[in-house]
């Protein structure tokens, strides 16, 4: 049997770089940091509040997937949000988080891509999930904006064959309270790209592996469909061309079709 790793270091609060305005609060264990904040933000919590979890037991992905990591080889945290902008804009807000994720983990990691909506990939293997959540509060909407990064795993300890760390891809220790402060500072330095919703999409775009290729698409009520992606409209939705025409996709789910040797 493969021994089991050292306990890895703890994040370090006084260390991490936390954008101006914003508050962190590290926790040891909860079920779901999108629930915690959730919660809080119905309380009348303000913007800017970031929670971390060391061990999330019960993460959510988008379609209802489970999300779990051995305590302390993640990154999984939650930020309030309460963006300033028109309802129609606010599809945009999963796809900044995974630009502003990707463009935090591109110097360590020259191969990292999205595939749409904002899964972060190492050429085809997942290395961060997000999922953005809106819920009502009594002043007004807001966005929960989860976020986890798989920062440590070992190959043992992936949830499945198609996914990796960025220890794993880099070879090296990486110091997960550096990468959280990183990774804040993105999210907060970009946000000001949902007033400009189209230099978002060119710089999505721009990164977004999915683009060009030919995908499976699994959408509502179990339809499947096949074609190739073509482009990000200017509300974020995926523009695909399939054997019946264009296909315009706001949700679902995307499978990269490999191809044939």
């Amino acid at each position: 049997m493969t021994p089991a790793p050292a306990p890895r270091p703890a994040l370090d609060p006084a260390r991490v770089a936390v954008p101006p305005g914003w508050r962190l609060e590290i926790i040891e264990s909860t079920p779901s940091t999108n629930a915690l904040v959730a919660d809080r933000a119905r309380a009348g919590e303000e913007h800017g509040l970031v929670v971390a979890a060391e061990h999330q037991t019960q993460g959510r992905g988008r379609l209802g997937r489970v999300w779990e990591a051995p305590a302390r080889t993640s990154l999984t945290f939650s930020v309030l949000m309460r963006p300033d902008v028109p309802a129609n804009d606010w599809p945009w807000l999963p796809l900044l988080t995974g630009y502003a994720v990707q463009a935090a983990l591109a110097d360590r990691l020259p191969d990292i891509s999205l595939k749409w909506p904002n899964d972060v990939l190492v050429e085809e293997c997942k290395v961060a999930g997000i999922l953005v959540e809106r819920i009502e509060t009594p002043t007004g909407p807001a966005a929960v904006v989860g976020i986890g990064i798989n920062v440590a795993q070992t190959l043992d300890e992936l949830p499945v064959a198609l996914a990796t760390s960025v220890e794993l891809e880099t070879g090296e220790p990486v110091d997960r309270t550096d990468l959280l402060g990183q990774v804040l500072g993105s999210l907060h330095g970009l946000q000001g790209l949902l007033d400009d919703p189209e230099a978002l999409r060119t710089a999505y775009a721009d990164v977004c592996s999915t683009l060009g290729r030919e995908v499976e698409l699994h959408l509502p009520a179990d339809e499947v469909r096949r074609g190739e992606a073509l482009d990000i409209d200017n509300r974020g939705a995926l523009v695909v061309s399939t054997a019946d025409g264009t296909l315009t996709v706001g949700a679902g789910d995307v499978i990269h079709v490999r191809p044939q040797q």
